[in-house]
Order: structure tokens, then C-alpha cells, then sequence
């Protein structure tokens, strides 16, 4: 009996005709009997579609455990009839469903006393069964089932067991162990679809619970029939129904969800994407009103939480209060390479990203698969500085303070600025509420709630990476129950290790290198900031100005940025966004004809030349320097006493460069930027008369060293450095410091000038030489840049190095400016689609290699724009040549290729064949034993279409295993491949039978074959036979290996007599561990072109 579709009419016909406010009378009953969590009732008395609101009802009763409906018939016997208006046939069925009970005395003591009885269950959910058969409507079995009971009577007993105050004590004492016991595992689903249901995807709801419960209900809760006996002895019971108020546990005794701590509550609130004030937009007082009957906190704890609310929802003032919500991919850390331990963020193709879609639900809902009960959940969104991690972390928090994220009671958002304190001692309360950026007073009350439901708690670490200062971070001395005072280091280890407030949810944010990031590969999610698209930062740069007051302005600040598209390829980075849209507003208040610079160093000389002008003698260089002392200890906070002057530090804050730090260790300040961090470190150095000549050179860390270069966390130095050495004096660092340093600057120009014309472009790493150009390009330096555009290789693989807007701009201009012909690899390097069309539409690029899926995403794309010139320079230039399948989706995306070939050439439009296909000669098959055979038969389908393949390698480390019947297949195609040469079928678990097809189809490869290697089979002596037969046939065959094969002595001397017919061969390789030594040598000395090796 499906429970759902028995409910689901019951509350439709009984919402259908009545008044609202007897609706609300169901909820509030409902809401009483604790069927419904306070919010949950809110929501559902703001809720304006009939269907929607008898769908809820109904999952939640199922949900609840009350098939039997009982709370349905008083409300049906409330609206409509008085109780003693009743059909007789209705008695007559009452008094048949009790006659199967049997009979009990009073229960006499305690329910204490009835819980340690040999009693049995049975008998006593009859006893208790006091509900009305007449309006409830059950399927009889059709046979007896001794362990089927009714729910009602179950539920009754449960009630007044609940009742007694003596029994409260022993229940929670054996509700650990019984929960265990009697969890049911197919519960877990259903509590799932709640949870997705109610923050947002409830399309996913609809047709899988109805068939959850179609499997749940094969043990059902039912009315025994009128002849039905209950045994004397107690039952062997196979399933027990499902308690009330005890989600996920099929136990009478188990605890409710409040009572545990670990236990999430099934129903949630609202919609996540959806606030408060969007879903009820004139929100009934009445409602208010009931949903303040009964708290679900003590006045205590309500408080508090209202007060964290308030906090995190207040608007930020400014700039920081624009919203452009930034895109997150799912990640994964990979090593850096194989002989290192390190680990980086892997580089996807630009069609393998997976987008979360969902938002801020998707990204806390990531982890839930790996997740296990009461364990605590780690997610780590990661991304350079200035991609607005940390603007999306607080966006978290308001989310939360708006009701977005019902399922957590609490979110704690907690800068790591605020915890880089020094030996002082703290409990986990300190951490939470006194360490944050608005420190809330500690109140017991609320911790112990935090303690006992971590479950329901979210915490935020906002910028990890500024806590990698801390040694020992990473390795806890604290256990699950933590009483002592610790150090900072040791709470946030005991939060890492999921040794401290076990079951929570851990988000971090933080820069995806250091120590920090390494740890983070067994988070249970990793997402990556993508930062903004062209689009997003537009739209971010019309609101800033229309906030700013410039709306007038708007158009033609965005013609100043447009004019410099180099600057516009930064604004992928928020932060880099903002700073381009502060300097435009700055240029046009001055009136006149004005433009923005074309650098990164002059965006922020233009920025900070007006400031400087007005600092007090010594503030900016001090400042320079204690923005490069702390970025060299990995920190962007400061104390006012580490200023030089009170005038310096009132300048400072008066200009916006550092701003206060709320809730540091001290009275404390912050850099307003990470990149302005980075730029008045490069001030510092190129000022600094401390800073040695010889030394200079390593700050641009691009000299391939055997040593470990020279770790650089203020990674926007490099650039800002040689801007600043290199660009005119008066417009550049005599802006900042005057020009005094112009001396000190000529001599540094010389050193860099002379390192850097000394490196050889060639030799570099991919990411370090699209450093260089950078670097290069600042100089504005047209001799050093010409000297380093003609020291590229005309081959240039850029493969697992990250391409982002700014790096393919520079590299467009580079390939350019050098006047020659190049050839590009831009596989693996997650190149978004604009930019692919524009490197690959240069003229100087004659050939390039790019992801498949990538490459037909953008055909299609250039279809529909109507750009038929770019797409047949496009389809000309790329080549897939050589091509190694790694995975199903390499031959998935290679089966697409082939097809748009094939529509192509049926078009009247365009003829011929694509020269990616046409000109593919080696073509490599590595997919593993669990892949190969899946994928092989969809590569045997297409491969006729390569009509230059010249080299099939299917051998692979781990082993294709592609078997006979894949050997079979393969050997159909050989008519058509008239050019293959070398054919592999090393390693792939070939026997005779493989053998025998594969000489059958020989002859069709007999002009073309040069190397056939069937090395480390199972073929035996009649495939090694049948390989002798065809061997005079093959008269272009030079190298034939048939090693680690499993024939004898016969099946090698027959391949000797065959090879002694065969003068064109030049080798046989036939050693094999089935064949004794002497054998061996006697063959070779008969034909020394036998090789043992």
C-alpha cells in the first residue's frame, strides 16, 4: 500500500471548500503535536498554492510516521460531523478490528516497569489502540503477517510511555545504543528529499519519494484481519514502523531530533535562493503571531540569534555593498608533477568545468554524499587573491541571516585576521563568539545548544591562508570533548582534524598555494572562484558608477575602458574591477580628454599619485615597507603602532589605502587590497637602498634554478616592479616619491635590463615565461620587448598551465609583435572561449591544438554568430595530431569530431575533409582495463574515417584488455586503413582465438604494415600458428613481436620456419617464459634475426 497516495487525496478533500483559518487550525494542531518544526509552520501558512500546500502536509505526515492518519480524522470530525453522528457500519468495523487483541489486565507501576517486562509488543499496541476505524481507509493482507502493526496504536503507546516523568532517564540512557541498532539505512533518502526539497530543488521530489515509499512499504503498518491470531510468544519482528518525531529510526525508544545532537531535522524552512520578504511579499501579522507561540529556542538563545542575524545583515557601505555574484566550479588539487609532493589546483578544460548552478545551496549540499553520520563537513572554496572569495563568504553569512539556509541554527563567520593571535589561551566559546569581526558576549546556554547540535551549525574561515603562519596548524592535541583552554592554532587544528564540534560544517576559503591548500585534498568538496565574465564585469562597473553618483558619466567611462582592452582583461578579477572603475570616475570628475593607462603599474600610480602628494615626509615609503616586511611573513594586518607616525597612520586610513580590521588582536588594520598590498611592496624594493643589487633579480623569480626559487606570496610583485623600474620616472615612481629616488632607480634598471635580456624564453616553464611577458610588458620598454617576443619557440605547449583573460591577451600580443609563424598546444589550460577564437584567429598562428570539446563547442558557436572567415581559418589551423585517448570522454569527443566531418561533407556548402581528420597519423589507446573494453567498440566505429592513420597503439601500462572480441572488431576496419604502419596490441588479454581473426585480416594490411606487436598476450600454439600461416603474405612487414605469449616449443619453431620464407622481415622478438632456454638459442643460431631480448 503506498502510504503517500493514500494521504495525499485524504488532505486534499480536506483543505478543498473550507476557510483559511481552519486550515491554520490543521497546521497549529500539527504544529503542536510537534509534526511541524516553527519555521516550517510559518512557511507553510505563507504558502499560496492548494496543491502545494496538501503535497507538504502529506510528505510530512509520511515523514512523521502517521499513516494511520489520526491527526486527519480529528480534523475531518472537527469541520464536518459531531462524533456521535457515526455510520454503524463504521462501529461494526471497530468492534471487528478489536477483536483480534488480546485481552491484557491494567498495566499496574510505571511505564519504567512496562519497558523491562516480557510483555509483548504486540499485544500491547492493541491494548492501546483507542482510534477510530470509520475514517480511515487500509489495505487488508491478503495473507497473515505476524509482524504487520498499526501505527496509531504504536503511536498512542508511545505517547503515554513519554508521559512518565520516571521513565525519561533510562530512555536517554539506552537511546545511543538503540538508535544504532534499529537504524533503518532506506530512510536516509527520504530524509534527503526533504533537504533538497526545501532549499530550493523540489522538481527532484515529485516522482521519487512516491517510489521510495513503494519500497519502504513492503513491510506494512495494517489493521489485522478479524480471523488473525496473535501468537502467545513474542514474534520474530523483520520491521518496525517508524517512530514519531524520531526521524530515521524505526525504534519506540530512539531519541526525538532534539534530543540528540547529530540529528538533522527533516523539515526545513524556505527555499535558498528564495528570501523571506520574495516569498511572502504582504506577510499575514496573524502568522507572526502563531509562529511566536511556541519557540523553538529559550528566550536565551532566541536573542542571540537574532543579535548574529541583525549583525550579518546589515548592508555593507560603499563599494562593497555592489553584488555581482561570481561563478563557482567544481575542483580538485592534483600533484604538480610527479616527482613532487605538492599539490595544485588541476586545470580543466573549458567544457569539462561543472558550474554550481544552484549557488550557495549546491555548494553546502556537495559534500553530502561522502559525508558520514556526525562527521564533520569540510568545503573549501579556493582562488587567487582578488577574485572575491571573501565577498562571497559574507554573502554566505547575510544568506543565512535572510533565512536562506534553514537547515543551520547558527553561522559563524570568523576573518582569519581576527585569529592570528599570539600565546594566549581560549576555549572553543571564546573562538566562536568573542574572536570575531563583532564580538557577542559568551552565554553557556547558547554554547551548550551549539555543542549538543553541531550538526546545525555552519562556520566560516574566511582568507585560510593568512593562518599558514601558525606552525603546527595542522595537527591537533585536542580530543571530541575539548575542556581546556587552547591556543588559537590548537582550536582551528581540532576544527581541521573534525576532532572539535565533530558534525559541523567547515567552509574555508582560501588561495589554492601554501601549506594550507595542501591539506585540503580530503575535503569532503572543493570549489574554485571563476571570477567575473566580460558580462559580470560590465554590469559590475555600470553599478559602481551609478552607486558613485557618475551615472551621467557611465557611458563614457565604459568607452575609457573599452579603449584599453588590456586593463579589461583584468577585470576578470573583482578587485582589479573595482580599481579600474575607481581611477575612470576619478579621470572624468577632472574633466577633458583623458584616458586610462595600458598597465597594471600605472592603473595604481594613478591611484595613489593623488594621495601621495598630500602624505606626511616618510609616510608612504613606510608604509611601502611594512606592506613588504608582513607580506614576507604572510600577512596583511597591522597594529596602528607599527605606523611611523600618527600623522602616517591618519593619512593611511584618511586614503583608503588600509582600513580598520574589526575584531584583530589589537587595535589593528588592514590593507584595503591584496594587490595593493602587492604594489607597495614593489614601491619598497624599487625605493629601498637595503636591497642589494645582485639581489634584485630573484624577486622576479623566473630564473629556472636547480634550488627551490624564491617562494613570492606577494605574487603581484614581480610586475609592479619592473613597471615601476623601468616606466618614465616623472609619471611613474617620481609620481610617488619624487624625484629623488630617480638615481637610485637608474641603477636598478640597469641590473634588470641585463637579467633579463639574459634569459632564454625557450627554456622557461610555461607559467613562468607567460610571467616574463607580463613583466615585460610593464616596462613599456618597446627594445626589451621586442628582444624577448623574438626568443620564442615557434612551438609553444602552454598544457596544464592556467589561461586566464590577461594571459591570453599579452600572449596575442606577443605572437604579433614577433612576425613569425607559430604553432600553439592550448589543451589543459581551461581557456575560456573567447579567448581560444581570439589566439587561434591570428594570422601568425598556422596550427594549434585544443580540447575537443572545447574546439566544437566553439564551431558551433562561430556558426550561429554567422563568422564563416574565422571558422574555416579555424578548421584549418587545428590539429589533433598525435591523439591519446585517457578517457571515455576522449573517444566520446572524438566520435564527435568525426561527426561534424561527416555533416560537413553531406552540406552542399562546404566540401572536403577536415584536416584535424584527415591529417591524424598516430593515434593512442590508454584507457585501463575497466574503460577499454566500454570505449574500444566506440573507436572501432569511427576509425575508418582516419584515412592517414599510420600508428594504432592500443598497449597501455595498465592494460586495455580489449580481448578477442575487440581484436575481432578491430580487424573489420583493416580493408579501409590503408595507411596504417605500426599496429599495437600489446598487453590486451589476447588468446588463440584473437590470434586466428586478427591472421585472417593480416593479408588487408600486407602493402602497408612495417610493425606488428602482440607482446605479453595469452596466445598459445594455434595462434602462434595462424601467425606463421600469414607471415610470407605480409611483404611490407619488417618487425614482427610476439614475446610473453604463452605458446611452446612447437608453436616457435613453426613462426622460425615461416620467418625463414620471409627475407623482408628484419626482426622476430619471441622470448617467452613457456620455451626452454636451449630452445631459444638453437632458433637464433638457425636465424640470427630472432631476438631473445
Amino acid at each position: 500500500m503506498n502510504h503517500f497516495q493514500t494521504i495525499l487525496p485524504r488532505v486534499r478533500m480536506l483543505l478543498a471548500g473550507h476557510l483559511p483559518s481552519q486550515a491554520r487550525a490543521l497546521l497549529d494542531s500539527m504544529l503542536e503535536r510537534e509534526l511541524l518544526s516553527r519555521e516550517y509552520h510559518c512557511a507553510l501558512l505563507r504558502e499560496p498554492d492548494g496543491e502545494a500546500l496538501a503535497r507538504k502536509i502529506s510528505l510530512t505526515l509520511l515523514e512523521k510516521g502517521d499513516p494511520g492518519l489520526a491527526l486527519l480524522r480529528w480534523a475531518w470530525g472537527t469541520w464536518q460531523a459531531p462524533l456521535a453522528e457515526r455510520d454503524p457500519d463504521d462501529e461494526d468495523r471497530a468492534r471487528s478490528g478489536q477483536c483480534a487483541t488480546m485481552e491484557l489486565g491494567p498495566l499496574e507501576g510505571g511505564y519504567l516497569e512496562l519497558l523491562n517486562s516480557s510483555a509483548d509488543p504486540l499485544q500491547l499496541y492493541h491494548l492501546y489502540d483507542q482510534m477510530d476505524p470509520a475514517r480511515e481507509e487500509m489495505e487488508l493482507c491478503s495473507e497473515p503477517d505476524m509482524d504487520t502493526i498499526n501505527c496509531e496504536q504504536f503511536s498512542r503507546l508511545l505517547c503515554d510511555m513519554e508521559g512518565d516523568e520516571e521513565t525519561r532517564e533510562a530512555y536517554a540512557n539506552i537511546a545511543e545504543l538503540d538508535q544504532y541498532v534499529f537504524q533503518d539505512s532506506q530512510l536516509e533518502g527520504l530524509s534527503k528529499g526533504f533537504f533538497i526539497e526545501h532549499i530550493g530543488l523540489e522538481e527532484m521530489i515529485g516522482e521519487s519519494v512516491e517510489t521510495l515509499e513503494e519500497k519502504k512499504s513492503q513491510k506494512r503498518c495494517e489493521v489485522p484481519q478479524a480471523s488473525q491470531e496473535l501468537p502467545s510468544s513474542s514474534p520474530a519482528i523483520h520491521s518496525l514502523p517508524k517512530s514519531p518525531e524520531r526521524p530515521g529510526s524505526t525504534s519506540p525508544f530512539a531519541p526525538s531530533a532534539a534530543d540528540l545532537p547529530g540529528m538533522p531535522e527533516p523539515a526545513l524552512t524556505s527555499r535558498a535562493d528564495v528570501t523571506e520578504e520574495q516569498m511572502s511579499p504582504t506577510r499575514s501579522p496573524a502568522a507572526h503571531e502563531v509562529s511566536s507561540q511556541l519557540p523553538k529556542w529559550s528566550e536565551r538563545v532566541e536573542k542571540f540569534c537574532s543579535a548574529l542575524r541583525d549583525m550579518y545583515q546589515a548592508e555593507p557601505a560603499g563599494p562593497e555593498g555592489i553584488l555581482v555574484e561570481v561563478e563557482l566550479v567544481r575542483a580538485r588539487l592534483e600533484r604538480s608533477s610527479s616527482k613532487s609532493q605538492e599539490r595544485e589546483l588541476a586545470t580543466l578544460d573549458w567544457a569539462e568545468r561543472q558550474p554550481a548552478r544552484g549557488g550557495l545551496a549546491e555548494v553546502l549540499l556537495a559534500g553530502g554524499d561522502r559525508r558520514r553520520p556526525r562527521e564533520t563537513q569540510v568545503i573549501a572554496v579556493l582562488g587567487k587573491a582578488g577574485q572575491g572569495k571573501s565577498r562571497w563568504a559574507r554573502e554566505a553569512s547575510r544568506a543565512w541571516a535572510r533565512g536562506q539556509l534553514p537547515q543551520y541554527d547558527f553561522v559563524f563567520y570568523l576573518p582569519c585576521h581576527c585569529l592570528d593571535r599570539g600565546g594566549d589561551t581560549y576555549r572553543l566559546q571564546d573562538l566562536l563568539f568573542s574572536l570575531g569581526p563583532r564580538p557577542l558576549p559568551v552565554d553557556d546556554e547558547v554554547f551548550s545548544y551549539v555543542w549538543r547540535r553541531p550538526d546545525r551549525v555552519l562556520l566560516i574561515l574566511d582568507a585560510s591562508e593568512g593562518l599558514e603562519g601558525q606552525d603546527g596548524l595542522l595537527h591537533s592535541a585536542c580530543g571530541p570533548v575539548c575542556t581546556e583552554p587552547h591556543s588559537v592554532r590548537g582550536l582551528l587544528a581540532g576544527l581541521f582534524q573534525r576532532k572539535l564540534l565533530r558534525g559541523c560544517t567547515l567552509l574555508l576559503t582560501a588561495r589554492p598555494r601554501g601549506r594550507l591548500a595542501q591539506s585540503l585534498s580530503k575535503a569532503d568538496a572543493l570549489f574554485e572562484v571563476a571570477g567575473f565574465s566580460a558580462e559580470q564585469a560590465k554590469t559590475y562597473l555600470t553599478r559602481y558608477l551609478e552607486r558613485a553618483g557618475a551615472t551621467e558619466r557611465r557611458e563614457r567611462a565604459l568607452e575609457l575602458v573599452q579603449g584599453q582592452p588590456f586593463l579589461l582583461s583584468h577585470c576578470h578579477s573583482p578587485t582589479l574591477c573595482r580599481a579600474v572603475g575607481q581611477l575612470s570616475e576619478a579621470l572624468l570628475e577632472l574633466g577633458g580628454e583623458t584616458e586610462l593607462p595600458s598597465t597594471l603599474t600605472g592603473l595604481y600610480v594613478g591611484l595613489l599619485g593623488p594621495a601621495a602628494r598630500d602624505s606626511p615626509p616618510g609616510a608612504l615609503a613606510g608604509l611601502a615597507r611594512l606592506a613588504w616586511e608582513l607580506g614576507r611573513r604572510r600577512q596583511g594586518t597591522l597594529l596602528e603602532s607599527q605606523f611611523p607616525s600618527a600623522e602616517a597612520r591618519a593619512w593611511a586610513v584618511a586614503k583608503g589605502l588600509v582600513q580598520p580590521a574589526p575584531g584583530a588582536a589589537a587595535v589593528g588594520l588592514a590593507f584595503s587590497s591584496f594587490l595593493l598590498q602587492c604594489f607597495l611592496g614593489a614601491v619598497w624594493l624599487a625605493l629601498s637602498s637595503d636591497i642589494k643589487d645582485k639581489e634584485l633579480p630573484q624577486y622576479l623569480a623566473l630564473t629556472p634554478r636547480k634550488k627551490r626559487p624564491y617562494d613570492n606570496w606577494l605574487e603581484g610583485v614581480p610586475r609592479f616592479l619592473a613597471g615601476l623600474v623601468f616606466q618614465p620616472h616623472a609619471d611613474c615612481l617620481g609620481a610617488l616619491a619624487g624625484p629623488a629616488a630617480a638615481t637610485l632607480k637608474d641603477r636598478k634598471q640597469k641590473v634588470l635590463t641585463r637579467y633579463l635580456k639574459r634569459l632564454q624564453p625557450g627554456t622557461l616553464r610555461a607559467g613562468q615565461l607567460l610571467e616574463l611577458l607580463h613583466c615585460t610588458r610593464e616596462t613599456l620598454d618597446a627594445g626589451l620587448w621586442q628582444h624577448v617576443v623574438q626568443g620564442l619557440p615557434a612551438r609553444l605547449s602552454f598544457v596544464g598551465t592556467r589561461l586566464t583573460p590577461p594571459h591570453t591577451y599579452v600572449l596575442g600580443s606577443a605572437l604579433e609583435a614577433a612576425g613569425r609563424d607559430f604553432s600553439l598546444d592550448l589543451c589543459s589550460t581551461g581557456i575560456d572561449p573567447p579567448g581560444l577564437g581570439s589566439l587561434v584567429g591570428l594570422s601568425c598562428v598556422t596550427h594549434f591544438r585544443a580540447a575537443l570539446s572545447d574546439m566544437v563547442g566553439l564551431w558551433e558557436s562561430l556558426q550561429q554568430r554567422g563568422e564563416a572567415k574565422l571558422l574555416r581559418a579555424v578548421e584549418e589551423k587545428f590539429t589533433i595530431e598525435p591523439f591519446k585517448a585517457k578517457s571515455v570522454k576522449d573517444v566520446e569527443d572524438l566520435g564527435n569530431l568525426v561527426q561534424i566531418q561527416r555533416t560537413r561533407s553531406s552540406s552542399e556548402d562546404t566540401a572536403g575533409e577536415l584536416p584535424a581528420v584527415r591529417d591524424l597519423k598516430k593515434l593512442e589507446f590508454a584507457l585501463g582495463p575497466v574503460s577499454g573494453p566500454q570505449a574500444f567498440p566506440k573507436l572501432v566505429r569511427i576509425l575508418e574515417a582516419f584515412s592517414s592513420l599510420q600508428h594504432l597503439d592500443l598497449d597501455s601500462l595498465s592494460e586495455n584488455k580489449i580481448g578477442d572480441e575487440g581484436v575481432e572488431q578491430l580487424s573489420a576496419t583493416f580493408p579501409r586503413l590503408k595507411a596504417l604502419e605500426t599496429l599495437n596490441l600489446s598487453q590486451n588479454n589476447i588468446t588463440d582465438v584473437g590470434a586466428c581473426k586478427l591472421a585472417e585480416a593480416l593479408p588487408s594490411l600486407a602493402a602497408s604494415l612495417l610493425r606488428l606487436s602482440v607482446y605479453n598476450n595469452c596466445i598459445c600454439d594455434m595462434g602462434a600458428e595462424s601467425l606463421a600461416h600469414v607471415l610470407p603474405d605480409m611483404g611490407s612487414l619488417r618487425v614482427l613481436d610476439v614475446q610473453y605469449n604463452k605458446f611452446t616449443a612447437a608453436g616457435a619453431q613453426q613462426l622460425a620456419a615461416s620467418l625463414r620464407k620471409c627475407p623482408h622481415v628484419e626482426t622476430l622478438a619471441m622470448w617467452t617464459p613457456t620455451i626452454p632456454f636451449g630452445v631459444h638459442e638453437h632458433l637464433q643460431q638457425l636465424d640470427s634475426r630472432i631476438s631473445l631480448k
